[in-house]
């Protein structure tokens, strides 16, 4: 595995709520917190649902509205309809650049900014564009901002608080913006088995060894495909992707990197994955998964992938 993945850090497999495989290569550990990079996204949907179920804000407000000192003077008609369920689905409008490969030509202009999130909304909005899915993070990082506007903390805390707390996740750190929001699309780090955490909770529907830590039909509406996403990655639904692996119907967290989180509800299975998060072109693990992990599930033998 890892002669054919040099730049892999991790990998986790959990059967049936109980860790069957593990492996961590260069030189990293069980306790090595990774870099989650556009993974993050998936975490920041769990957030909103369990924002939403208490009654913080809704699918249909509108996102212009929770930032009336910072919206410009004038916006056009299409950005005042843009509401939290088209920065879930990333089909907002916002103009913005993103390649075949999820490569996002104008992401650093934005991290460079003084204002991350006034940088966003000067954005222009395209009416032809919306309700259309194209993969953008500042749909994300909008999120992160309204759930600060909306809970009176960053999302980091409200995410201690309401889920990595239940889930006994300690000592997580989160990148921010220059003006405190945690980024709602990159900058989560977590050890490996933490995010396997994310996956089993995921396929239990939000239920924690008999707690309700998210609503379950909030995980069954963010992990359906609201859009058709992109071909050769996924269907895409609220910061989720999904789509057949290996021939089973899986959900997955992803970033750059190969940052992966697998839930394969059919086989009770997540499967977890970290590597480089600094390269510019990496090797996609799903590889692995299609030839070693699935085979072996039905096998028995994991052993290969050793």
């Amino acid at each position: 595995m890892a002669r054919e993945h040099p730049k892999l850090y991790s990998f986790v497999l959990v059967r049936n709520g109980s860790l069957v495989h593990e492996r961590y290569f260069n030189e990293t550990s069980a306790e090595t917190p990774m870099d989650l990079r556009s993974a993050t996204k998936s975490v920041m949907s769990l957030l909103i649902g369990i924002a939403i179920e208490e009654g913080l804000l809704s699918l249909d407000a509108k996102v212009y509205d929770y930032f009336p000192d910072w919206v410009p003077a004038q916006i056009p008609p299409a950005a005042e309809e843009t509401t939290v369920r088209h920065l879930l689905t990333m089909t907002s409008g916002l103009h913005w650049q993103t390649g075949a490969r999820l490569g996002e030509r104008w992401i650093h202009r934005m991290h460079a900014s003084k204002h991350w999130v006034k940088f966003i909304l000067r954005l222009p909005v395209d009416p032809a564009r919306r309700d259309a899915f194209l993969y953008r993070s500042p749909d994300s990082h909008l999120l992160s901002a309204i759930l600060t506007r909306v809970s009176g903390m960053p999302a980091h805390e409200y995410a201690q608080a309401k889920l990595f707390a239940p889930l006994g996740i300690a000592g997580t750190a989160w990148r921010a913006d220059p003006q405190g929001h945690t980024a709602g699309h990159i900058g989560l780090r977590l050890t490996a088995r933490d995010m396997a955490k994310l996956g089993q909770l995921v396929l239990r529907e939000g239920d924690w060894h008999g707690r309700r830590v998210v609503p379950a039909a909030w995980i069954r509406d963010a992990v359906r495909p609201h859009t058709e996403g992109l071909p050769g990655v996924g269907r895409y639904g609220y910061q989720w992707w999904s789509g057949a692996v290996g021939g089973q119907e899986a959900v997955f967290a992803l970033g750059h990197g190969g940052q992966l989180i697998y839930v394969f509800p059919a086989l009770d299975l997540v499967a977890v994955f970290t590597g480089d998060p600094d390269v510019r072109r990496w090797k996609h693990p799903r590889a692995l998964l299609e030839r070693y992990v699935l085979p072996g599930l039905t096998s028995g033998n994991l052993a290969a992938c050793r």
